[in-house]
């Protein structure tokens, strides 16, 4: 092999080595979510890591970012500059298209299940023993019943739990709205402590010892079994409550702009993954693959479940008990 051939060899080896390094790169993502996520995405976001790194190469790093739903939202509107959302209800994405077009108008239709990979539902944390006999909403709306919820008006937790109480008046009074309306002001009524999220209102419960019963989301409900033990408290699975949809999404506009748009994109999509799924199970959330979620059906009690549509979808939801002077304002005012 003559002298120009080696040097042309070695230079096409160097050349190749070059262009692996160049492609090698660190990435960050920041996912902005509502506040009973951290534990699952604890564990999914070095998975996802390794997954991403056996792919491209690339070095992938996730922060997270947790507090209620609706404050993170207008975190993200605000200027936080999130690569993915993953927030509890799909009113609070949408509103990062309707102020800022931070995302497409059609976000809900570019994943899978309306772009909610996972679902949950809301149910009533007691202490051990259950003192007070409590077995279903009617038993919390006593006097004399502490309730600790977090505020709708921060906490997208708090409108699900909102939103099933609500739904169980209705049935319960032949879909009287005067009566379902009372229902709900016994309940805020009842309620000691308003925290600005779900998470802060388990620490409430827990850590502070103030109340007689949570309103809370399942898996939060799971995870404090799981942490603080079953000999302390009891999960009560309501007859009915309502199917909590928590969306994801990338925010386009920022993850232009970072350069991250792919690793976002598969970010989300990986949740869908057996893998991802299973994660999801193992942390309490109901997953929606089909065969992972009969592999963990049985850590769920049975319930009826009630759809958002039932109130006309988010939009009029917000509108009609959210919003400045709508339901929520009303009770909570004259209720307490």
């Amino acid at each position: 092999m003559n002298k120009n051939l080696i040097r042309t060899v070695v230079a096409a080896a160097f050349a190749l080595l070059a262009v692996g390094h160049s492609h090698a790169a660190d990435v960050n993502l920041l996912n902005v979510s509502y506040d009973p996520t951290r534990e699952l995405y604890k564990e999914y976001n070095p998975v996802f890591a390794k997954y991403w790194l056996a792919k491209t190469g690339d070095k992938v790093t996730i922060n997270q970012s947790h507090a209620g739903s609706g404050k993170q939202a207008r975190s993200v509107l605000e200027g936080l500059e999130a690569d993915v959302v993953t927030l509890a209800l799909g009113y609070d994405v949408d509103q990062l298209f309707e102020k800022r077009k931070l995302i497409p108008e059609n976000w809900q239709s570019l994943l899978p299940n309306n772009s909610s990979p996972y679902t949950s539902t809301i149910v009533l944390l007691v202490r051990k023993g259950n003192p007070l006999g409590i077995k279903d909403w009617n038993d919390i709306v006593k006097p004399g019943v502490s309730i600790v919820t977090p505020n709708p008006k921060t906490s997208g937790g708090a409108r699900w739990n909102y939103l099933a109480a609500w739904a169980y008046a209705l049935k319960h009074n032949n879909n009287d709205e005067a009566a379902a309306t009372d229902f709900v002001a016994k309940l805020y009524k009842n309620a000691a402590v308003l925290d600005t999220g779900a998470r802060g209102s388990t620490t409430t419960f827990i850590e502070r010892e103030i109340g007689d019963v949570l309103i809370t989301w399942e898996n939060e409900a799971y995870l404090a079994l799981r942490e603080f033990g079953a000999d302390k408290y009891e999960i009560i699975t309501p007859s009915l409550s309502i199917l909590a949809e928590p969306p994801v999404t990338v925010v386009e506009d920022v993850a232009r702009k970072h350069g991250t748009v792919e690793v976002a994109t598969e970010y989300l999509k990986y949740l869908y993954s057996k893998e991802g799924q299973d994660l999801i199970g193992k942390n309490y959330y109901r997953p929606t693959d089909p065969e992972i979620a009969a592999k963990y059906a049985k850590q769920f009690q049975p319930l009826e479940l009630v759809k958002i549509e039932a109130f006309g979808g988010w939009n009029a939801a917000q509108k009609k008990h959210f919003a400045d002077d709508g339901v929520f304002d009303q009770i909570y005012g004259t209720g307490k």
